[in-house]
């Protein structure tokens, strides 16, 4: 087995896994807190890192059928959500390459501002 190569999107403020506090994304990467997921409220994010996919599936959700991948954490491996490959539907298209994690299994924290070094 190797070692894991995480990486570390940046931003004042950080969404990392519940579990094992790995980094997720940022909060300028959200586009939605108004989704559901298995355990309750979701946010649909635009760029998430440091995830394990599952295989494409095919899931019916509230807003039509959906083909999907489950999305883990590549640290401890916990289920965080899932990605929209595809969308059925036009107006559901929005969603494709956009992953949502559930806010149960993640938590928000502070990260680093960043200021520009001037000359």
């Amino acid at each position: 087995m190797g070692r894991i190569f995480l990486e570390h999107i940046g931003g004042s403020r950080l969404f990392t896994c519940n579990s094992c506090d790995t980094v997720l994304t940022n909060k300028s990467e959200l586009i939605s807190t108004r989704f559901t997921g298995a355990t309750g409220r979701a946010f649909l994010f635009n760029k998430v890192v440091n995830l394990k996919f599952s295989e494409v599936m095919d899931r019916v959700m509230l807003t039509g059928r959906h083909m999907v991948r489950d999305v883990f954490c590549k640290n401890c491996n916990n289920k965080l959500g899932w990605m929209y490959e595809f969308a059925t539907e036009d107006s559901q298209r929005y969603k494709e390459g956009r992953v949502i994690l559930e806010r149960a299994l993640v938590q928000e924290c502070n990260g680093i501002d960043e200021h520009p070094v001037s000359d």
